[in-house]
């Protein structure tokens, strides 16, 4: 074999390398993005609306929060302490009748509580609880979220926080 043709065989095979290398990159990116939308559902959809449309700029702060926070395992409620719980859901889904805005505020406060008996960061954190409970619980996420802005409208004087009923 002539040193030309093997140096242009070892080009090709360099070449070959890349280009494989390359697509693997790109494959493994757009599956990762692929498993974070299909892990965050629509806390996937808010978080490239917050980044202005840049998919990479969100799937950073959804995998930042997966690596913070997958390994937290809820811990299991005592029952008598899952006992408390229920009794004060249901004293405020009774209470909502005849004061809303006094149900709300105990329900954001109720679920803050529970969230950090079970583990996840303490209520007093509540962006850090948010983003923790994001990577557990995604498609409840916007529920908690909604009720904690009615409560602290409420708190800071807004008759509703925008929201009826």
């Amino acid at each position: 074999m002539s040193t030309g043709l093997i140096i242009a065989l070892i080009v090709i095979v360099a070449v070959v390398a890349v280009a494989a290398a390359l697509l693997m990159q790109r494959s493994r990116g757009s599956r990762h993005g692929v498993g974070l939308k299909r892990r965050f559902g629509p806390e996937y959809d808010r978080a490239v609306a917050r980044h202005d449309g840049d998919t990479k700029a969100a799937e950073r702060e959804l995998a930042g929060r997966v690596e913070r926070h997958g390994d937290l395992r809820a811990r299991p409620l005592e029952p008598a302490e899952r006992e408390r719980y229920e009794a004060r859901w249901t004293a405020a889904q009774e209470r909502f009748v005849d004061s809303p805005g006094d149900a709300v505020a105990e329900a954001d406060r109720l679920l803050a509580e529970l969230a950090g008996a079970r583990g996840f960061p303490d209520g007093g954190q509540y962006e850090e609880q948010l983003a923790a409970l994001s990577v557990h619980h995604a498609h409840h996420v916007e529920g908690y979220r909604r009720v904690h802005r009615v409560a602290q409208a409420r708190a800071h004087g807004a008759h509703d926080g925008g929201a009826g009923t």
